[in-house]
């Protein structure tokens, strides 16, 4: 018998506040963290803004000294983490340390302190570059600062699978419990790269909203009138224990993790299938892996970008996937209100559907108001909804044609998800 996997804790930093609780009152509120970007002079760019963390304070909770050698990235990680595992209510110590482990992702890992140091070398010289620039700017900076934090000794991975990372981090993160080689895991994602160089690079690709004038109102996944998606920055990070190993220790149960597929479009370095071909897999295989079938899922939260190719193939993939049944599941995007966070926002979006599972209760897609024809099914405009869900689905697609989908049951407190064998 498969072991069983639930989520025991929550962690987050994001555009609308620096815990689950901040983020779930201001998702149901239909609020967007959108704004001006304050982090650097955007005079001379394309999109002046951006779903920035707002009044994080890296020293005061982490210490100066640890901060001069963490990442913006790593930092919201850390953070996270922490919280997570406060909420799980999980005691790491000697004498299980070494079965816990770490799956924090991030797709790009630590381009600010890599632009910056950039900027030393060309302006002060080579001399004068920090000597902590290489660990700082690698994506496994994240994971391993998380286990350095925590004491936490057991595998280590940072997955990197562009927008899909989040997801893969807690798909693997589950597997890896699966397998028997931990017994909790630490699992998530972080990013932060609202910068410059990397700002000035998705304009040029016309990925990025325009939206000047009306920044809040820019995100608008699904919507005929979308024309790119907003960046934004955060952590999201779950703590994963076996069913035995949460039960053992009389942890409060969240949710379990029921189904995770992993595929790729095997298509374009960066442009989805049009037909969302490998989405549909993705989605496939996680409810194979669930157990379930589609007329057990009540809500998806979409990749839902809010760029036209994206939410089209999503679109065209959910209805191969759900049949005439597509019309009938609630979706939302929630990247509406948070922005984009790249390879943080799957592990965001598993948080926000464990909420949802726990609250009954669906955040909105804001700024929905001009249907489009080739995006017709329900994506929960606007207002927030109470429903019963039972099974709810989370889908991340990525540059390189990366697709992750995760599939979680709502915990009854009887020893089973609810509907699940």
């Amino acid at each position: 018998m498969r072991t069983r996997v639930v989520i025991t804790g929550l962690g987050a930093v994001t555009p609308l506040g620096s815990s689950p609780e901040a983020l779930w009152e201001g998702l149901l509120a239909g609020r967007s963290g959108v704004g001006p970007i304050t982090l650097f002079d955007t005079s001379a760019m394309k999109t002046h803004f951006a779903a920035e963390v707002k009044d994080f304070d890296g020293p005061a909770l982490l210490g100066a000294k640890e901060v001069r050698r963490m990442d913006r990235y790593t930092q919201f990680s850390v953070a996270a983490a922490r919280q997570a595992v406060q909420d799980a209510g999980l005691h790491i110590s000697d004498a299980n340390r070494d079965r816990v482990a770490v799956v924090i992702g991030s797709a790009i890992g630590g381009m600010s302190t890599l632009y910056k140091e950039m900027q030393v070398l060309f302006e002060r010289g080579p001399s004068r570059v920090s000597p902590f620039l290489v660990p700082m700017m690698l994506p496994d900076s994240g994971a391993a600062s998380v286990a350095i934090d925590l004491g936490a000794r057991g595998p280590n991975y940072s997955p990197v699978t562009a927008c899909a990372t989040g997801t893969d981090s807690v798909g693997q993160a589950a597997d890896l419990i699966r397998m028997g080689r931990a017994d909790v895991v630490i699992g998530g994602a972080g990013e932060s790269v609202v910068v410059p160089i990397a700002l000035a690079g998705l304009n040029v690709m016309t990925a990025l909203s325009t939206r000047n004038d009306e920044p809040q109102r820019a995100s608008r996944p699904f919507d005929r009138t979308r024309d790119g998606f907003v960046m934004g920055e955060g952590s999201a990070v779950l703590v994963l224990e076996s069913l035995e190993h949460a039960q053992g220790r009389g942890a409060h149960i969240l949710a379990e993790v029921l189904g995770y597929g992993s595929t790729n479009d095997a298509y374009h370095i960066s442009a989805p299938a049009e037909n969302g071909a490998g989405a549909a897999i993705s989605m496939q295989v996680a409810l194979r892996d669930a157990g379930l079938g589609t007329g057990d899922i009540q809500y998806i939260n979409a990749h839902g970008t809010s760029t036209p190719l994206n939410d089209k193939s999503e679109t065209a993939a959910i209805k191969t996937v759900f049949g005439e049944r597509a019309y009938t599941i609630p979706i939302s995007s929630t990247k509406s209100m948070t922005g984009h966070l790249l390879g943080a926002s799957g592990a965001l979006e598993a948080l926000i559907c464990v909420k949802a599972l726990g609250d009954q209760q669906i955040p909105p897609t804001i700024n929905y108001e001009f249907p489009d024809p080739v995006c017709d099914l329900d994506y929960t405009p606007n207002t927030a909804r109470s429903l019963p869900l039972e099974h709810v689905m989370s889908n991340s697609f990525g540059f390189g044609g990366h697709n992750a989908t995760l599939v979680l049951g709502r915990w009854t407190g009887n020893g089973a998800a609810a509907g699940a064998g």
